[in-house]
């Protein structure tokens, strides 16, 4: 028998490297108005939190108002829907590692800060072979992740014990997700933070590659 019986996977930078089409759709709308751009890298420390997080990040700090950054927020979603999976690829080793967890009887899930209808538009595009009990992103009204909402929105309603699943994430906020939820943390090392923001956030367990996760698996 599994040890565990549900995987609950972030999307960015655990399942899918979206930075590019993250940065072109941010940087586009800050050049719209003449506004500095960030690189990649600097983008990899703005993302995780949701996109208007992100927008806020982008911004130089004096044009932080609140209707400021909703409207850049309603730009980039506008432009980053369309052009979603331009630049995005899955991380070496995730369809494989996706369809031995199905084969095992393992079930899948996502929980994402992204919005909702750009996680579905992914999931479709890259894994259209793979059964996810749950895909869910950002929605009005419930808290985004480190809150444990959208975690235990999937744990109860896919019906498995939180002491009998895995959450496998890149990020703090990830493992902040995993352990307010009661799951097993797991952090993915190829993401878009580093090894030692996970062990900072009590990351249960470490892996370099996707392969890993099945060994805590058995």
């Amino acid at each position: 028998m599994n040890r565990y019986e549900l995987a609950i996977f972030d999307l960015d930078g655990t399942l899918l490297n979206t930075i590019g089409d993250l940065a072109v759709g941010c940087n586009h709308i800050l050049q719209a108005e003449g506004l500095p751009t960030h690189t990649y890298p600097q983008y990899c420390m703005m993302v995780g939190n949701g996109v208007k997080r992100l927008v806020e990040r982008a911004l130089p700090e004096e044009r932080r108002t609140p209707e400021y950054i909703e409207l850049m927020r309603r730009r980039f979603v506008e432009f980053y829907y369309e052009h979603i999976d331009t630049h995005t690829v899955p991380y070496d080793g995730i369809p494989e590692l996706l369809a031995e967890l199905q084969r095992r009887g393992i079930r899948l899930a996502v929980a994402s800060n992204k919005f909702q209808a750009g996680v579905v538009r992914l999931m479709e595009r890259f894994f259209p072979d793979i059964r996810f009990e749950m895909v869910l992103g950002g929605r009005d009204g419930v808290p985004a992740k480190p809150a444990p909402d959208i975690a235990l929105e999937i744990i109860q309603g896919v019906g498995i014990a939180p002491k009998r699943t895995l959450f496998i994430g890149d990020s703090g906020v990830d493992m902040q997700t995993a352990h307010a939820a009661g799951a097993t943390s797991v952090g993915c090392a190829w993401g878009f933070r580093s090894r030692e923001e996970l062990v900072e956030n009590h990351a249960d367990h470490i892996i370099n590659h996707p392969s890993e996760l099945l060994s805590l698996c058995m």
